[in-house]
């Protein structure tokens, strides 16, 4: 096997900002409750919705950073991931279905595992403002959920 090896994320994340001249220190988003609950009917009865941080791979999803919505099918051949953060040299976004399942759900959805995939799945910034994810975005993409009738939402951060 290969060797494994922990990236510490959070305290990479600090040093690049101190090194950016920031005086504080970035602060990590934290809820005492979450509006998180179980669901009240089974998976094969629901909708489920994604809901990702890549953007649409198109001239506005490279330019502007907001909340997009996709249709789920046809399934993107590729999303705008260029502004993202992850580890670059040991993986990379070409295979769409690696953080996009909607290939997935649909093969589910047909097996009868979840009731029905959502028509659209939802692009959502990673926003450095806790305020505007919370004001802004998040109400945004429950919005649009809500009208897609959605059970559950599938949350891929990238």
């Amino acid at each position: 096997m290969g060797k494994s090896y922990d990236v510490p994320y959070m305290e990479r994340t600090r040093d690049y900002y101190r090194a950016q001249g920031y005086a504080q220190d970035y602060q990590w988003a934290h809820h005492a409750e979450t509006p998180f609950h179980r669901l009240s009917k089974p998976p094969s009865q629901c909708r489920v919705g994604v809901v990702t941080t890549a953007m649409p791979d198109t001239p506005s999803g490279r330019a502007r950073r907001q909340v997009y919505s996709s249709l789920s099918a046809p399934i993107p051949k590729s999303m705008y991931t260029g502004e993202l953060s992850w580890h670059k040299t040991v993986t990379h976004t070409d295979d769409v279905g690696s953080f996009l399942p909607l290939e997935a759900l649909m093969v589910l959805e047909d097996e009868g595992g979840i009731g029905s995939l959502a028509p659209r799945f939802h692009s959502v910034p990673t926003e450095y403002s806790q305020r505007n994810t919370r004001e802004q975005d998040a109400p945004e993409i429950l919005e649009r959920l809500r009208e897609d009738e959605v059970d559950v939402a599938l949350l891929v951060p990238l």
